[in-house]
């Protein structure tokens, strides 16, 4: 018996050797396993700390994260930090590739800064309960009205309780090696608040991480903080150019930090 319980131990270091597919499942199981973990050991810090829902127990989330990139063999390059010296409320965007994301967002994340995240992540057990206690904001992305009032009152938030919001504009994970189209509900929140917009680009995951090819690597991800772009004296007219110059400045800096991508031709379409 003794003997059939070592068979796993020696198998789990050989198909982590031989077969990548392996690699890629463990490595997801262990990253969310890991992470309910954490969560389930910041609930209690976050609540001895602030009492309950508070932008200030991202400093506890953020500190007990910043770790697990490298326990999943992975490295960020960061450049542009002094972008993010600015006082007072802004709003960051960055591209979305994968849940993997997080731990980039955790690595730069400023002082008095949370998310806007899709609701369903509320029902994402201990991770859900610490999203909540860290006074991410969660919209209904399947409901424009309901994403837009909840816009409009973290707009109100931000100018109130001096908080700064990090937003995905393309509105979902995308690994297709470009960005996506951005949606408009950042700008919308920017100008409102007329407040800056630091755009963050991470570069392609495409060298180390392949979702449909099961390949999960080691590597090096490229963090590229840019210049804020000012939304002062802006109107609800501006959105769309505000968008497409948001859009593109973040999409050069994706090319550059990621030489393996191809260059797109033709207009931005949005």
């Amino acid at each position: 018996m003794d003997v059939l319980w070592m068979v796993p131990l020696l198998l789990i270091p050989l198909l982590m050797w031989t077969s990548s597919a392996f690699v890629f499942y463990f490595k997801k199981f262990f990253y969310v396993a890991w992470m309910m973990c954490l969560a389930l050991l910041a609930i209690p810090l976050c609540i001895l700390k602030s009492g309950g829902r508070d932008v200030e127990n991202m400093r506890v989330i953020r500190f007990l994260v910043r770790h697990v990139k490298y326990l999943l063999g992975l490295r960020f390059d960061v450049s542009g930090w002094e972008h993010l010296q600015t006082e007072g409320p802004y709003v960051i965007i960055s591209n979305h590739q994968s849940s993997l994301d997080v731990l980039g967002l955790m690595e730069i994340l400023p002082d008095r800064c949370t998310m806007i995240a899709k609701k369903e992540l509320i029902y994402a057990g201990t991770v859900g309960l610490i999203c909540w206690l860290g006074g991410i904001v969660f919209i209904n992305r399947k409901k424009t009205s309901d994403a837009k009032s909840v816009m409009t009152d973290a707009a109100q938030t931000m100018l109130k309780d001096q908080i700064r919001l990090w937003v995905f504009p393309e509105g979902t994970r995308n690994q297709n090696g470009d960005l996506l189209p951005f949606k408009k509900g950042a700008f919308h929140l920017a100008i409102q608040a007329q407040v800056p917009i630091i755009p963050v680009v991470f570069s392609s995951y495409s060298s180390f991480y392949l979702r449909k090819a099961k390949q999960f690597k080691s590597g090096t991800i490229r963090l590229k903080i840019l210049p804020k772009i000012e939304t002062k004296g802006l109107s609800s007219d501006d959105v769309s150019d505000l968008c497409d110059k948001s859009f593109n400045v973040m999409h050069s800096a994706f090319l550059e930090s990621s030489p393996s991508v191809p260059q797109r031709n033709g207009p931005v379409s949005h």
